[in-house]
């Protein structure tokens, strides 16, 4: 069995490969840098917009990179597959009424490519499954609570307006990866999008102040009133600290964002683990 994937060396691909590798599959992966050669996975020097010379047929395709940028190179790719799975986001149901602009576009760009893919692969006749991860996290890799973990181990600090108490659901890499192996020869999952949050809701407060507490040494959590929060994130962004923290995320921090296993459990077999971070979940790879 032969797959390709998109993204295997970001933090949802590392542990995708291990598991179609000790399965006994042969991985074709594609990356921007040169890499060396490993028992089982064949490294392609590329991107989607400039694709290297790859076999023309695979077993399963999985991208676990942007989703609209595979479903442009899918839709015009003669490639033969007959299995596809994708990671979105849920950022397509929270973003799309978003007071920021950015972030409208942001969620109008993963619901179009969920639409292309499904378009292309009902045309190819294929079976595509999309995963929309929740708050990811446990590779070091994410750009929300590994950052949080990085300012917070630099000035054993880490400030919150108050009121923090909107609802979340971190979901563990190795959680995902599960959850797109269990796609493979599922049925039931062809043409569907699943939602995919972690296995615990708890408030943005509590979720913040868990990462804080494992750090060594702990760091603090400052609940500030909001009009001095937003002094304090005027000067991160004065710092360049407080790329991505506009108003409209602050704003979501009291909003609850929470989404149904159910489906996924049901057709999957998706069973996430509840959020319990550990240090090295927030170390960067080097």
């Amino acid at each position: 069995m032969r797959a390709l994937i998109f993204g295997a060396s970001g933090q949802i691909g590392v542990p995708l490969v291990a598991r179609l590798r000790d399965a006994g599959w042969a991985v074709d992966a594609v990356s921007r840098t040169a890499r060396e050669p490993s028992p089982g996975i064949t490294w392609h020097r590329g991107s989607l917009d400039a694709m290297p010379a790859v076999p023309q047929a695979f077993d399963a395709i999985f991208s676990c990179g942007p989703l609209d940028g595979f479903a442009r190179w899918y839709r015009g790719a003669p490639v033969e597959c007959a299995r596809v799975v994708a990671f979105g986001s849920t950022s397509a149901a929270v973003k799309h009424d978003s007071p920021d602009a950015a972030e409208r576009d942001v969620a109008a760009r993963l619901a179009g490519a969920e639409t292309t893919l499904f378009e292309t692969a009902a045309q190819r006749g294929a079976a595509v499954t999309v995963l929309r991860p929740t708050l990811v996290y446990g590779a070091g890799r994410d750009a929300t609570l590994t950052r949080i973990a990085s300012l917070a181990r630099r000035r054993r600090v880490f400030p919150l307006p108050r009121g923090a108490t909107g609802l979340r659901q971190p979901v563990h890499v190795d959680d995902l990866a599960d959850a797109a192996f269990a796609c493979i020869d599922n049925a039931a999952a062809a043409g569907r999008s699943y939602d995919v949050p972690g296995g615990e809701t708890l408030a943005y407060r509590e979720m913040v102040a868990r990462v804080l507490a494992c750090l060594q040494p702990p760091a603090r959590l400052l609940e500030l009133p909001q009009p001095m929060f937003s002094l304090a994130l005027r000067g991160a962004a004065l710092m360049g600290i407080g790329a991505g923290l506009g108003d409209a995320a602050v704003a979501r921090m009291r909003e609850d964002l929470v989404f149904d296993t159910g489906p996924a459990a049901r057709d999957l077999g998706y069973a996430p683990r509840p959020f319990r971070p550990q240090p090295g979940m927030f170390e960067p790879p080097r």
